[in-house]
């Protein structure tokens, strides 16, 4: 179990830095976060014979209409005046639908450790980082110039998100031994708005108000499937 929840966290990191290295902040974040739960919700529907309720159904439409939002909104219904960003988005929303699967699959393995086979949180997150030590470190070694060369310049906030990432992630899991899954990973969803913020203000990109506007969408929709 701690090995497959180390890969599947490796599988995330790199394709969610991958998309954040050609595509814009505010359209694979806000894809990742509410595809993962809706993703979810699907694979219930399809597989496991559960039934979409009226509640549901809407956090689903919510979803979809917030994705089409950031992927450009009316805007993908006329000709592009500008190809090159509508490849962007469109790399941006592919990155983030693949990072989405990864977050659907290492929520569902790791609330299955901590929720059924009673493993501490603390434990599965910190059993994991060895996992993805082991798996990252060949890149490092045959990189190790680059390497040292990032860390001299980029030291402080790999210190930040460091410390920060798996204190949260840590606090998702305790929540997962006190609430069903479905509904504490929509919940996790409220960042999709900071993302759109963050985004829009300090990263200077564009059509800021329609990506904020579909964020606020998808994180409505996610919400109203953990409630239906």
């Amino acid at each position: 179990m701690i090995v497959v929840t180390g890969l599947l966290h490796v599988g995330y990191y790199v394709i969610l830095l991958r998309g954040y290295r050609k595509a814009d902040l505010t359209v694979v974040y806000p894809m990742a976060r509410g595809s993962g739960p809706l993703l979810s919700s699907l694979v219930a529907l399809l597989f496991l014979d559960e039934k979409l309720s009226t509640l549901g159904g809407i956090g689903i439409a919510g979803v979809v209409l917030g994705v089409f939002l950031i992927a450009g909104g009316p805007k993908l219904l006329q000709t592009a005046k500008d190809p090159a960003h509508r490849q962007r988005t469109h790399i941006g929303i592919a990155y983030g639908l693949l990072t989405g699967a990864f977050i659907a699959s290492y929520t569902v393995v790791d609330g299955y450790a901590v929720k059924f086979m009673l493993m501490s949180p603390i434990l599965v997150d910190y059993m994991g980082n060895f996992v993805r030590l082991a798996v990252l470190a060949p890149a490092w070694f045959n990189d190790r110039a680059s390497a040292a060369a990032l860390w001299k310049q980029q030291w402080k906030y790999a210190l930040v998100v460091g410390a920060i990432s798996p204190v949260s992630y840590v606090l998702v899991l305790y929540a997962v031994q006190l609430a069903p899954i479905s509904h504490v990973a929509p919940a996790r969803e409220v960042s999709m708005l900071f993302a759109a913020i963050i985004g829009g203000h300090l990263l200077k990109e564009g059509d800021q108000m329609q990506r904020l506007l579909g964020a606020l969408l998808i994180a409505a929709g996610v919400s109203a499937l953990a409630l239906g």
